[in-house]
């Protein structure tokens, strides 16, 4: 049995995103709770040179929409930045889902030869498409979900691996 790249894709960045966005559920419950600002938690980093939880929640939900967008040779979609509350964060989530579940298999199956080029400033980086959703892209939102986790587990907010890995 194979799997298609479809498969290795839009069904595991929908179900992880549905997942960080529960997990946002139970950190606005757990804000409520505490009385503490929204910036409490979103503003937190664990450690200085790292990124916010914010950071790491947009990082996540673009890098799903660009190795989609990629792949299946459309437009990345582009959201503003300025995510500062927990709803605003499972509102770019919610963007994300919806823009996945758009993408359909026939847009993606068949792309794993599929040249990429990412960009970072001047240097770009070349991939065929298997090496770019199995070896960067999956790696890099998988590190900014687990980030995103750590920081809220780190600040008290109950939730364990089940949040995290759902029902696959």
């Amino acid at each position: 049995m194979t799997i298609s790249m479809y498969q290795a894709s839009v069904p595991r960045f929908v179900n992880i995103l549905g997942n960080l966005s529960n997990i946002m559920d139970k950190t606005q419950a757990h804000i409520d709770a505490k009385k503490i600002a929204d910036a409490t938690l979103t503003g937190y980093r664990l450690f200085p040179d790292m990124l916010p939880l914010t950071t790491q929640v947009q990082i996540a939900c673009d890098a799903a929409n660009g190795v989609v967008a990629r792949l299946a040779g459309i437009d990345i979609p582009v959201h503003a930045g300025d995510d500062k509350t927990i709803a605003d964060l499972k509102a770019r989530i919610a963007k994300s889902i919806a823009f996945i579940q758009s993408v359909s298999a026939a847009q993606i199956d068949g792309t794993e030869d599929k040249a990429i080029v990412t960009k970072r400033g001047d240097k770009e980086t070349h991939y065929v498409g298997m090496q770019f959703l199995l070896g960067h892209a999956i790696p890099n939102f998988y590190f900014h979900i687990t980030t995103t986790y750590n920081i809220l587990r780190h600040n008290g907010v109950e939730i364990g691996k089940r949040d995290f890995l759902g029902n696959p």
